[in-house]
């Protein structure tokens, strides 16, 4: 029997059958614990011992240690983890990423959960048609666990007999006989097949396929499994990549973590191995080859990531300052790059969404930055040091600039990704906020060049003049503070109100002062062009408290009551 391309064709389809549906249960489950996830990595990660449990639990329940880690990387970039609670979580993911192993042995050669998963998604449909995001997101679960095991069943029924066809098999058999040397061999092989498919637990399961079917021994099954176990690691290293350093020593080192394991391992091979199968003859006693061959490599896979668990987690100090010596701190300029999204989109788009609302609150931290240069650029008699904080505050607007569009193409692609209907009105909310900081930057920019062309004039501001500016600032300052704090607020526990009182208050000072200052013009007490200066101070800054308000509406979703206005 000759194996076709239109065979190969079919074996591809299972195996792409078999990827979407982890990936369509992995995002269901991610979408449905959302919050829970970023609550339960930021709260339970104290000490070394509740952060490994932390990721046993999170990888257990996402079903993907890629997820997780490149998760737990970003969360590192984003300030939110230490690069040592960030190396327990990723030593759990590797346990936590068994799991899955455990789940095809167990029901993919014992129970056909094929013929189930037709009734499954009968089961599903319903579920993903409703209106609520939590349903939809466990119909999106049940159809993802249906398709697993349908790809599953497939890839078993569309693999070539190999026993039929002995030709088939003999260029592997050159290559399973030269002892040490193919189990070395078989380790490369996992690893590059891992970064190729970019998911350790589908290439575990053609590993347990070749096993159960035959074609290799459990010996170099388990060898594919520490090369797996190498190659899961090139996904948070890419993510890494164009992050930060502490992001990128983070997933450098789950790369030592496992490298270190897989040295261990291979030293002490034959008693390990050994040791797995007596456990699952002796122990367990399995009686049918597939089923035990399989349980023998979920065993290896289990009892290799908890070894190196128990053996590791008392040099997470020592793997820290490992990881710190091969990357060291780069200097870099971090006021004009974006800080936490730099390493692209994440394994889901509800996990995104919290990268770009630490870049906004970031954003709106450097805008309150930018106002606060303007007190010391209005005072500053030096015209070299005047020059030069005039030319920072026009690069901060540059950055303002950059910064909106970057977060707003991000926010974009993100949105283009499977969300739940308030994760939507959350990208929306975000957008309005990023375009109104970017204008709060148009005005200081305003607000410093009115300052410019007065000091061109070469006139000056009466005393008065000045503490009315400085109050008007005092106030625009104390709403910007109010800002970020609402920006910040992740519970909703800060009064938006403050934000409207101070926006009223500035607008009733602002038409205070632009009628006296008619009077002061006609009383001679300053000419009328540092009158036309000092109203532009003025309602710059009243502009830039309504830029402030609309940023607090876009976060809040509360609107004003007004019940006038006095512009």
């Amino acid at each position: 029997m000759e194996y076709s391309f239109y065979d190969l064709l079919k074996l591809l389809g299972s195996l792409a059958m078999f990827l979407y549906g982890m990936k369509i249960m992995s995002e269901g489950l991610q979408k449905f614990a959302g919050d829970r996830l970023r609550s339960i990595l930021t709260a339970m990660t104290t000490n070394r011992v509740t952060g490994v449990l932390t990721g046993v639990l999170i990888t257990a329940l996402i079903q993907s240690s890629s997820a997780t880690t490149v998760m737990v990387v970003s969360f590192v970039n984003a300030g939110l983890l230490s690069l040592s609670q960030s190396i327990g979580v990723i030593m759990g993911a590797n346990i936590g990423t068994t799991v899955t192993a455990w789940i095809i042995s167990a029901l993919g050669f014992k129970v056909d959960m094929a013929a189930m998963s037709l009734p499954l998604l009968a089961i599903g449909v319903p579920l993903l048609f409703s209106g609520k995001s939590s349903r939809k997101s466990i119909g999106e679960f049940i159809f993802g666990f249906s398709f697993l095991f349908m790809g599953l069943s497939l890839l078993k029924a569309n693999a070539p007999d190999l026993g039929k066809n002995p030709e088939m098999l003999s260029f592997v058999q050159n290559y399973t006989d030269m002892g040490f040397a193919s189990v070395i061999l078989f380790v490369l092989i996992g690893t590059v097949l891992t970064m190729i498919v970019q998911a350790s637990a589908a290439t575990m399961a053609i590993t347990l396929i070749m096993c159960a079917n035959g074609w290799i021994s459990f010996e170099l099954g388990a060898a594919l499994v520490l090369g797996e176990n190498i190659g899961t690691t090139i996904t948070a290293n890419l993510a890494a990549l164009t992050g930060n350093t502490q992001s990128r020593r983070a997933a450098m080192a789950h790369l030592v973590f496992n490298i270190f394991g897989v040295i261990w391992v291979l030293c002490l091979f034959k008693p390990v191995t050994m040791g797995v199968s007596w456990f699952v003859e002796d122990i367990m006693q399995t009686v049918d080859p597939a089923v035990a061959v399989s349980f023998k490599l979920s065993a290896f896979h289990t009892a290799f990531n908890i070894c190196n668990v128990l053996i590791l987690i008392w040099f997470v100090k020592f793997i820290e300052s490992t990881v710190c010596k091969i990357i060291p701190q780069r200097e870099v300029d971090e006021g004009c790059r974006l800080r936490f999204i730099t390493g692209g989109l994440l394994s889901t788009a509800e996990l995104s969404i919290v990268q770009a609302r630490k870049e906004i609150n970031l954003f709106a931290e450097r805008m309150r930055r930018m106002f606060g240069m303007l007190n010391t650029l209005l005072h500053e008699t030096n015209e070299n040091e005047f020059n030069k904080l005039f030319s920072r505050i026009e690069k901060y607007e540059n950055i303002s600039d950059n910064m909106e569009l970057e977060i707003a193409n991000y926010l974009n692609k993100v949105s283009e990704g499977r969300l739940s209907s308030e994760s939507k009105l959350e990208i929306r909310g975000m957008l309005r906020e990023v375009t109104e900081i970017e204008s709060i930057g148009d005005s200081c920019y305003n607000l410093a060049r009115t300052i410019n062309r007065k000091r061109s004039g070469g006139n000056d501001f009466t005393e008065k003049q000045y503490e009315h500016i400085h109050q008007m600032m005092q106030l625009t300052d104390d709403a910007l503070a109010h800002m970020i704090a609402v920006v910040e607020d992740e519970h909703h526990a800060v009064d938006v109100n403050k934000s409207f009182n101070i926006e009223n208050e500035m607008n009733n000072y602002r038409a205070q002062l632009k009628n006296q200052n008619v009077v002061d013009v006609n009383n001679k007490e300053y000419d009328y062009q540092m009158g036309v200066h000092y109203m532009d101070l003025i309602g710059e800054c009243e502009k830039l408290g309504d830029y402030v308000v609309n940023v607090v509406e876009a976060r809040t979703n509360v609107k004003e009551k007004k019940v006038g206005d006095n512009r």
